[in-house]
């Protein structure tokens, strides 16, 4: 029996009945409509509305519909996820069962039923963001004081320490915990006790339901809470910015491990091979990171569209919000988990990285910056390292394999201590400021950066 069969006259066109079902994808939503149907049986008991045994049967009844799991049935008469659990708990509670809908519509469940997934999806991307984290950590430890070449405009600018670039994704990937954060702050309202559009009919105590669901405060408008999808588009929006810094990462660990740079060996396990070419080993997983980032924009894209144009309140063109959602949040855990699994077995050449970082005038602006100490403005000691450095690239050298003469008709009037702060260390170490590729301020930064993955982790359990 459909849940609004009384008003029809005639039955449903065989293929509209298949295409207007959402069963086949929000049955995964089944352990959130029984723990939501779980405190409205209670706030129904409460209200008078369900006897002790009634509400008893109901909450066991809703209990075997969970110990279940995910509903195999597919009869094509059972619309969503709420139908189901109508019908299932008729079938193992009798008549009670139809008590359960009193005073509450699909268009809350739904809205309630998202929360609570959404938060849960929350919960778990911030775990795994955490392990990413900690992945790249790991390997910022290993790196020590080991150098590589950093680049703008894809040319080589400047060395910094190996973990110093790991670092720089760290920042990304806190940043996304700290929106998911924010977004899990203003989702954490309770729908129930909405109705269809004005509220309930009963007076059930909302503020009851939404701490026994673990909310910070029931929605505040029963209007904007069976219409509200801002809350899943902002989440889907916050995934978009994680794939796209997860792509960043991708992409250079691609680049870094082409035969060309030979920084990086990307782990077996995260690669292929080619069908055709016996020599090949294909870095795949991390061109699916890469290429993955644009389902997701699709997916805040058709939310966006969906939405735009409706009207107060709940209108059937909700139900396409649900499968973008779904699948973004199935796509960010396995992102996540794969990313930390190349981060982790990712090995790095540091004999490589360090003999690209000393080579190329990387150590220019190092030698520039030797002249400002000596009291020459900027713009003069640009030009003439500039100069310096144009006559090594016809020569294939580096300043500091220039003469002291070499030197001089450059511009520079170089002592003993000019050699030496162009050594690598020292290039690295001229750095000496917040958020530098200074030695000493690189190895606080990791420091700190321990400390804010295990707040972040401790913050997750917090919520639990």
């Amino acid at each position: 029996m459909k849940m609004w069969e009384g008003r029809s006259k005639a039955p449903l066109d065989p293929e509209f009945e298949r295409w207007q079902r959402s069963f086949p994808y929000d049955r995964r939503l089944v352990a959130y409509e029984v723990v939501a149907s779980t405190a409205h049986a209670r706030a129904l008991r409460d209200a008078g509305v369900l006897n002790d045994t009634e509400l008893s049967a109901i909450v066991a009844g809703l209990a075997r519909i969970a110990a279940d799991g995910v509903p195999t049935d597919d009869r094509p008469e059972i619309e969503d996820v709420h139908h189901y659990v109508e019908v299932r708990l008729v079938e193992l509670v009798g008549e009670a069962g139809y008590k359960l809908h009193t005073g509450r519509s699909r268009n809350e469940q739904i809205a309630t039923d998202l929360r609570l997934l959404i938060r849960d999806v929350i919960d778990a991307n911030t775990a795994a963001i955490g392990e990413l984290c900690d992945a790249l950590v790991t390997q910022a430890e290993k790196a020590g004081e080991a150098a590589m070449p950093a680049y703008t405009h894809l040319r080589r600018a400047e060395p910094v320490l190996v973990a110093h670039w790991l670092l720089s994704y760290v920042e990304m990937f806190l940043r996304d915990a700290e929106r998911l954060a924010d977004c899990r702050a203003r989702l954490n309202l309770c729908p129930l006790g909405s109705g269809a559009i004005a509220g309930t009919i009963l007076p059930l105590d909302r503020k009851k339901i939404a701490a026994e669901l673990g909310f910070g405060a029931p929605t505040a408008n029963s209007m904007d809470a069976t219409s509200d999808r801002d809350f899943g588009i902002e989440y889907v929006q916050v995934i978009s910015l994680l794939a796209v810094h997860l792509s960043r990462l991708a992409e250079e660990m691609i680049i870094f491990s082409t035969q060309e740079f030979a920084f990086i060996g990307v782990p077996d396990a995260y690669a292929t091979g080619s069908s055709a070419m016996p020599q090949k080993l294909n870095p795949d997983a991390l061109e699916l990171l890469r290429g993955s980032a644009g389902r997701i924009f699709g997916n805040a894209m058709q939310l966006l569209a969906t939405v735009k144009g409706l009207p107060l309140a709940y209108n059937k063109d909700m139900q396409e919000t649900q499968r973008p959602l779904l699948e973004t949040a199935d796509y960010a855990s396995h992102l996540l988990s794969v990313a930390a699994g190349c981060v982790s077995g990712m090995k790095v050449d540091y004999a490589v990285t360090e003999a690209a970082s000393a080579s190329g005038g990387m150590n220019a602006l190092a030698a520039a910056a030797w002249m400002v100490k000596q009291g020459i403005p900027f713009r003069r000691a640009h030009e003439a390292i500039g100069k310096a450095v144009r006559i090594c690239v016809e020569r294939g050298c580096e300043v500091e394999h220039l003469s002291p003469e070499e030197l001089k008709q450059c511009g520079i009037d170089a002592d003993p201590s000019f050699k030496a702060a162009l050594a690598l260390g020292a290039v690295l170490d001229c750095h000496d400021v917040d958020g530098g590729t200074n030695r000493k301020r690189v190895r606080a930064a990791l420091a700190q950066a321990k400390e804010r993955i295990a707040a972040l982790t401790g913050a997750k359990h917090a919520h639990a």
